[in-house]
């Protein structure tokens, strides 16, 4: 078994991965609150945890992946006051929310199929979790860590803080929380039923016009947004799993309280590891829709917005994220963006090349090191980057030996060939694609390489190296082979 190793930021340590039950492996992602289609900074996280999920399967654990779907309790502002994000989102359109929160679930799905996305193994939603979350309410409250007050429960911060370490997850100091809280109540209404203004809600008393609210032992009501989460991954991991994993954005509040609620219902710190993907931002700035930088997956797709040079296909998103090591920011650019089209052409044409490569006696490359090399990539914390710059060098080898500039034996050409179609397309997640465009290019490439041929085979050298002069201008590379011409888009 490989030894791989990840950065837990609980504890800011990379650390040998070893699960609590193996080979079981519980993982559980924060998923989206569907209230809106998802832009470029949604694809990030599944890109991520896809890597980290196939990688797992790759190394023969059996990985029960878990990701929710938020379609109730996670308010506007995010502060315990305030409207339901996808109850405003219903009035807004005079819709159900569950109308709301069904339309945008296919639209993530969407973009998680066009990615080449695993499912997940159970993907829960937190309207379908509501007895769950009030069990685990009622658990906290017996515990001593929380309070009902006019038909909403809290959690007791302060309480909690006398005995456990609330904020070492993300850094912050209870005393500047509570200030902070102070602040915010100032501006916020209904703070004057929380003991302490850094308390957050569990659940929260519905006023009659609220559309989603269930029964509950303290009236009518529905559930705070972080208890969700604690309530799910404990029902289909346990109170204590593997790896918990979401974006940085979530360290404060929504993670801190997950483990302030497990801790006060079972004791347990929820998750053994925490994994925190970084953001993708544009021009140095986070995406948000008052900066007009917000891209949404259609428009990315599609080309049709203003930032945005020309369309890029799902799998240049997908190999554009896997550049960057997931804990480091990623910003966006045409440019960056352009290079990794081309360097995703690169890895499968020579994907393509492989296939009609031939062995020979002995061989003058190192395949085994370059093997090794993929595999301490991701065993160092899921390194992408690396990964992928182990296989250009992969690529480099399998030219020179299309070309004949190198050789290699048919035991090490299995090897190339199963660690290289395993790393690009197993692991990676990366797909060949073809559209109509593409189709269009590769007829008519092919039919400037009969026409070149042609040329040939009447000693028309002049018109022959004419056609493959230009085409290498245009970026089109002639490769002459015993197996015939093909060409490569540099």
């Amino acid at each position: 078994m490989e030894s791989f190793k990840i950065y837990d930021t609980y504890s800011r340590e990379i650390k040998l991965f070893q699960p609590l039950n193996p080979p079981f492996t519980g993982i559980y992602v924060c998923g989206p609150t569907v209230y809106g289609h998802p832009h470029l900074g949604h694809a990030r996280g599944p890109i991520v945890f896809d890597v980290l999920h196939r990688y797992l399967n790759h190394l023969n654990y059996k990985v029960r992946f878990v990701r929710n779907i938020t379609d109730v309790g996670h308010l506007v502002n995010d502060a315990d006051a305030g409207e339901d994000k996808i109850a405003k989102k219903a009035r807004l359109e005079q819709v159900e929310p569950m109308e709301i929160a069904q339309f945008y679930s296919d639209s993530y799905h969407k973009m998680l199929n066009a990615l080449n996305v695993l499912p997940a193994s159970i993907e829960p939603r937190a309207s379908g979790h509501i007895i769950e979350q009030i069990e685990m309410i009622q658990t906290i409250i017996q515990n001593g860590f929380a309070y009902e007050s006019k038909g909403s429960v809290y959690f007791d911060v302060i309480g909690y803080s006398q005995t456990h370490d609330y904020g070492k997850l993300s850094g912050r100091v209870i005393d500047e929380l509570i200030a902070g809280a102070g602040n915010e109540a100032r501006e916020l209404e209904g703070q004057e039923e929380k003991r302490n203004p850094s308390d957050f809600a569990l659940w929260k008393k519905a006023e009659p016009e609220h559309i989603m609210q269930w029964n509950s032992p303290w009236g009518r009501g529905f559930p705070g947004w972080h208890i969700e989460c604690s309530a799910m991954s404990k029902k289909y991991l346990g109170d204590r799993f593997d790896i918990h994993g979401g974006g940085m954005d979530l360290l404060f509040p929504h993670h801190e309280s997950e483990i302030a609620q497990s801790m006060a219902c079972s004791s347990q710190q929820p998750a053994k590891y925490w994994m925190h993907h970084n953001m993708i931002t544009v021009n140095g700035q986070k995406m948000a829709k008052s900066l007009n930088n917000g891209i949404s997956i259609d428009e990315f797709f599609s080309g049709k917005h203003p930032l945005l040079e020309k369309a890029y296909t799902p799998m240049t998103l997908k190999f554009f994220v896997l550049q960057a090591h997931y804990r480091g920011t990623l910003d966006f650019s045409n440019s960056a963006l352009q290079a990794s089209e081309k360097g995703l052409n690169r890895l499968l044409t020579a994907s393509e090349t492989l296939i009609n490569i031939k062995a020979s006696a002995d061989s003058t490359l190192d395949i085994e090191a370059l093997k090794r090399k993929c595999y301490d990539a991701l065993n160092e914390d899921l390194n992408t980057p690396i990964l992928i710059a182990n296989l250009f060098e992969m690529v480099t080898a399998i030219n020179q030996i299309a070309s004949g500039n190198a050789t290699i034996r048919p035991s090490d050409l299995e090897i190339l060939s199963s660690t290289y179609q395993t790393f690009v397309f197993d692991i990676l997640g990366l797909a060949a694609e073809k559209t109509e465009q593409s189709d269009k290019v590769d007829g008519l490439m092919q039919l400037l390489i009969t026409m070149r041929n042609e040329a040939k085979a009447n000693k028309n050298y002049a018109l022959s190296d004419d056609i493959r002069n230009k085409l290498a201008a245009l970026g089109f590379e002639i490769k002459d082979g015993k197996e015939g011409t093909t060409y490569a888009i540099n």
